[in-house]
């Protein structure tokens, strides 16, 4: 089952979703922690990792 569900999304895009997740989590680890200018800029990385995945994902 798990085996199917990498093979249809693909192991790369799984690998690129858990490096947004984990930006996700270290951003507000930052923002939290007193540090709120660091938090927000770890936190644009996310949508900026999103919109390259989908741009090449378009240009292919």
């Amino acid at each position: 089952m798990f085996k199917d569900f990498i093979k249809s999304f693909g192991l790369l895009n799984i690998i690129m979703i858990i490096v947004v997740l984990s930006t996700i989590v270290i951003a507000e680890y930052l923002f939290l922690s007193g540090h709120k200018l660091y938090g927000i800029f770890v936190g644009l990385w996310a949508p900026t990792i999103l919109g390259f995945m989908n741009y090449f994902k378009q240009s292919n």
